[in-house]
């Protein structure tokens, strides 16, 4: 009797595991995972089991380069031609990785040969999930940017700033058009100037490389270049006026000429290509800064930075109105404005608002502006939707 109650028990204990095994298959992964889209991305685990030709968005940390089905190296990278994501930093696991082909137009910014420090950061990539080495990938990538401390799960850098106080834009709650743009005008008016000299040091505390402290990070190019090669020499980096300072003719004067909202560290040539340029697509690719297009009248900026470009020129738009003798800057819809006080084309400009939304890099370098120099704000980085409710 004790063997057969035995074997019942068994029976039963049996049919109870198999039923909780059933049950847990039911269960959805705890990992949190996204729709595939810009602003919630794919991890490399979903894009892994979607090798669909689909075209999505994925976020992962770049672990090595692929060089073949089953190896990625992790130092003296062959070229800039690939690189392998993972969701973790650490991952040495070829099947838990991503492998990634990089278009010409990103190569300068992405690729490990010219950029070995990349090793360990996290992009985004958007591109077609589909095979690359026989192995699972992405493939005919049309945006790539760096969103280092925001991957899903990840808490941030302990050394960001602070988030602002969402007080700060009340005065500007429920107002739209004119009334909106006077609202904000107000609020980020009067901030503390910088002399020119003084930009240099705050450039390179407000365009650091994140991944070395030594270094800025160019706009146009993407470079990662040493801070201390700023200058007028050959690729050497200087201050870049995003808002030409000949559009409204206010040069290097404190206040627009002065505003780091809108002043970048830029290769010397890159920077004098651009001259003073309005904004707009097309023209010819430019040899040393790759993914930017040029001709007489217009400049287009990489794919990674058209929307940081528009939100600048916006800024700019809405802080200088005129007051206590500064020059009053305005959008238009054209190019060649010269030195009339105008920035074109602001159509263009809002569709690379929307094509290159605002990312953790933007945010962080608002975020210092606003803490440690100028104690203002950018409200279109902050607050996007404002540019349609404007413009």
């Amino acid at each position: 009797m004790k063997k057969h109650g035995n074997k019942k028990f068994l029976s039963l204990f049996s049919v109870v595991i198999a039923l909780v095994v059933s049950s847990l298959s039911f269960i959805p992964s705890l990992q949190a995972v996204g729709d595939g889209s810009w602003t919630s991305p794919y991890s490399v685990s979903q894009a892994i089991s979607n090798q669909n030709n689909s075209v999505k968005t994925v976020q992962g940390y770049i672990v090595g380069q692929p060089t073949s089905t089953s190896t990625v190296v992790t130092s003296n990278y062959p070229n800039d031609y690939a690189l392998a994501l993972a969701d973790s930093a650490s991952e040495t696991n070829t099947a838990n990785m991503l492998y990634v082909q990089i278009p010409t137009s990103y190569r300068s910014q992405f690729g490990l040969k010219t950029n070995p420090g990349l090793k360990g950061t996290s992009i985004k990539v958007t591109g077609n999930l589909t095979a690359y080495f026989s192995h699972a990938g992405l493939k005919n990538a049309t945006a790539m940017e760096k969103t280092t401390g925001s991957n899903p799960g990840d808490p941030g850098n302990p050394g960001d700033p602070p988030p602002f106080d969402e007080s700060y834009y009340s005065s500007a709650t429920g107002k739209t058009g004119a009334a909106l743009k006077t609202a904000l005008h107000n609020i980020i008016d009067d901030h503390t100037e910088l002399s020119y000299s003084e930009v240099w040091e705050a450039l390179k505390v407000t365009d650091q490389d994140p991944n070395n402290s030594n270094n800025v990070i160019l706009l146009y190019t993407g470079r990662s270049q040493s801070k201390t090669t700023n200058g007028s020499g050959i690729n050497d980096w200087n201050r870049e006026h995003v808002w030409a300072k000949s559009h409204g003719d206010f040069g290097t004067t404190m206040g627009a000429g002065t505003d780091i909202h809108h002043l970048r560290p830029t290769d010397v040539s890159v920077n004098s290509s651009r001259g003073n340029l309005d904004f707009d697509n097309g023209g010819s690719q430019h040899s040393e800064a790759l993914g930017n297009y040029y001709d007489s009248d217009s400049w287009e900026p990489r794919n990674a930075v058209k929307g940081d470009v528009a939100r600048m020129i916006f800024y700019m738009a809405v802080r200088y109105e005129g007051d206590s003798g500064e020059p009053q800057l305005e959008l238009n819809n054209n190019v060649n404005n010269g030195t009339a006080p105008f920035h074109g084309k602001m159509s263009i400009l809002l569709q690379w608002h929307q094509q290159d939304p605002v990312d953790n890099w933007e945010r962080n370098r608002n975020n210092i502006i606003y803490n440690d120099y100028q104690h203002n704000r950018n409200p279109f980085i902050d607050h996007p939707e404002w540019a349609e409710e404007i413009w």
